[in-house]
């Protein structure tokens, strides 16, 4: 699970948790976490996951975002990074996964391959008669 700790700004010592990707970042009400703090455009910035990069912050258009302290527009995250976009900052972390989540589908699936599994025992102990 990916979380951001918001470390300046109307909501400073709160976390926020990515539940899906891209994930965008400004002013705008259709903002994943919409933050309004000076400095802060409509469509800021966004979050990314590629399967060969990692994640991967995103700036959009012109607006300006710090990756510790580097002025970048395209870049990979790693665990810890400060993000910043006008005033707002954002520290990035990797956390754990949850436990159980995502049981009730795991259950499920394996609900279903055994189904299936024994449909087809079935179909072949029923086809030689």
């Amino acid at each position: 699970m990916v979380q951001l700790s918001i470390l300046s700004g109307k909501m400073a010592g709160t976390s926020w948790a990515a539940r899906h990707f891209p994930v965008q970042i400004g002013r705008s009400p259709s903002a994943d976490l919409r933050a309004d703090e000076d400095g802060v455009w409509d469509e800021h910035l966004s979050i990314e996951f590629s399967p060969t990069e990692g994640f991967l912050v995103q700036s959009h258009s012109e607006a300006i975002v710090s990756l510790n302290g580097e002025a970048v527009s395209r870049k990979a995250l790693r665990n810890g990074d400060l993000i910043e976009l006008g005033a707002l900052k954002l520290q990035f972390w990797l956390g754990a996964a949850l436990p159980g989540a995502s049981g009730a589908s795991e259950l499920l699936v394996w609900l279903g391959i055994a189904a299936v599994s024994a449909s087809q025992i079935a179909l072949m102990w029923w086809l030689p008669k």
